[in-house]
């Protein structure tokens, strides 16, 4: 579209387009994307947080197994269809509009023939689960996919251009009817149909704020040229995402195939607190990382100095959250979830120690799939699924449940390894400098652990259950301020720093 060169409005357009290209203007402007992403996970875990012990509260966990049946069957069937054109968009450095309708029109029929599979093939899943009454759960599930591909396609540009704050709306008012329509479902129908409407409530409502938000009308086109240049990309997506949801949901297919829906249950809500906090840190800073990365893939000297600084912002940020899960777990249980949970405690108590290291393994992502290396991923996690497959089965056998999340944190440590090994290859950085980042928030996470388990100790004889909990998050939290001030540490200027690094060379 042609520029009016007109006086004035030029100068305007010329004034803001040099604003919004200056080195701190977009780092601003990535920082400030970065709060609203934190500002959308603290805010949507809070709801669900507030979700999951009003509904743990009224169902029980055969419940919450079966609608994690319902997910897995779903994830399944759909991850497995995934052809990666929406990464493809975020990657390609320009021309990526000419995309928009032939990326949106694969999505479009994929979430349809995906949808239909799965409408006739609910009876086998159950059947496959030894679930009764399934079918029509499996069924209604399966709408959710049809909606979340009528999206609309821009919202990939909110992660593109760094226009989180339009992802906040977008996702945000998502997990409010979610939560809502799950509280009130199920304290009128006590049942895991609550958990089923809510997932479709909040579909419908990100499906319509797609377009509210964002003019962009995408029409039915395939053109098959620009299909096979996004599949160049998309390929390598689909097999490192078939391979992710082998590694994060196999131990679900096995729990849920050989212990049952309940066990499942069990499973899944450890996953599901002991992850929550630390993955969630992680993956917004990916979130961020990706598409700034993406600006700059080809500048890898300071690609390798921002990579330390947004590592620096996760191990700090994730390691204590995990600590305090580790210690407060069994309190947690008892006074949030109920008496029933208990047997998901030593469950999270592991898990948190996969959540960790699952945080961090999330901050290679963007470097290898900025830097146009996704095969990296597939290859890495094709390694952990192995050693996850060849370990699950005796440790199921032996310890149970404990033995499966014992078998998830091995793999996933294996991959860690693996991961590190290839981020210092590719940034050609090395691994004394890493462990100097990681190391500090190490240290400062085993004094949060001490001081929380120390005051929960001193106290629990005598005051209530709520009053120790309290005070020992407290005790947890103050030593994490302590470490925060003597650290230094400051997200804006850490990650801003990285970002300035990451978006502009600097002139000799």
């Amino acid at each position: 579209m042609p520029v009016k060169e007109i006086d004035g409005e030029s100068e305007e357009l010329e004034s803001e387009v040099a604003e919004e290209s200056s080195p701190s203007g977009l780092t601003e402007k990535a920082v400030r994307g970065g709060s609203w992403v934190f500002a959308l996970s603290a805010s949507s875990n809070l709801f669900q947080f507030i979700k999951t012990i009003i509904l743990a509260r009224v169902l029980l966990p055969a419940d919450f197994g079966l609608f994690g049946v319902a997910l897995l069957a779903l994830s399944v069937l759909d991850t497995f269809s995934q052809t990666g054109v929406r990464q493809a968009l975020i990657q390609k450095k320009d021309r990526a509009r000419d995309f928009l309708n032939t990326a949106w029109t694969i999505d479009v029929v994929r979430g349809i023939v995906i949808a239909l599979l799965f409408f006739f093939a609910a009876p086998y899943i159950a059947s496959f689960f030894k679930v009764t009454g399934a079918t029509n759960i499996l069924r209604a599930v399966g709408l959710s996919l049809v909606l979340t591909n009528l999206t609309n396609i821009t919202v990939i540009y909110f992660d593109k251009e760094l226009e989180f704050k339009k992802y906040f709306n977008y996702q945000f008012l998502g997990t409010i009817f979610d939560v809502l329509v799950s509280i009130v479902a199920v304290l009128i129908l006590k049942n895991v149909w609550a958990l089923v409407l809510g997932l479709l409530a909040g579909t419908i409502v990100r499906l319509i704020m797609s377009f509210v938000i964002d003019p962009y009308r995408p029409k039915l086109e395939l053109k098959l040229e620009k299909a096979k240049e996004l599949w160049k990309f998309g390929r390598w997506v689909l097999s490192y995402n078939a391979l992710i949801l082998l590694i994060t949901q196999g131990d679900d297919i096995f729990v849920g195939k050989f212990l049952g829906a309940v066990s499942l249950g069990f499973y899944q809500m450890a996953y599901r607190i002991s992850n929550m906090p630390a993955t969630e840190v992680a993956h917004v800073i990916a979130q961020v990382t990706f598409p700034a990365y993406a600006k700059l893939q080809d500048d890898i000297p300071h690609l390798r100095k921002a990579y330390l600084r947004v590592l620096k912002a996760t191990v700090i940020l994730a390691f204590p959250v995990a600590g305090l899960i580790f210690v407060l777990a069994p309190d947690f249980t008892r006074l949030f979830l109920g008496a029933k949970w208990l047997a998901a405690v030593p469950l999270m108590q592991i898990l948190v120690i996969f959540g960790v290291t699952r945080a961090v393994n999330a901050t290679t992502g963007p470097i290898f799939q900025a830097v146009g290396k996704p095969k990296i991923l597939a290859w890495v996690s094709l390694a952990q699924l192995i050693f996850m497959a060849a370990i699950i089965y005796p440790l199921a056998r032996g310890y149970a449940l404990p033995g499966i999340a014992w078998a998830v944190t091995l793999a996933n440590l294996f991959c860690f390894t693996i991961s590190f090994r290839e981020v210092i290859k590719v940034t050609k950085e090395t691994s004394g400098n890493i462990f100097k980042v990681i190391f500090p928030s190490l240290l400062s996470t085993a004094g949060i652990m001490f001081f929380a388990y120390a005051t929960k100790k001193l106290t629990i004889h005598h005051l209530p259950l709520l009053a120790v909990f309290a005070l020992s998050l407290l005790a947890g939290i103050l030593v994490y301020f302590v470490y925060l001030k003597i650290s230094g540490f400051s997200f804006k200027n850490i990650l801003g720093k990285g970002l300035d690094q990451m978006l502009w060379k600097k002139k000799a």
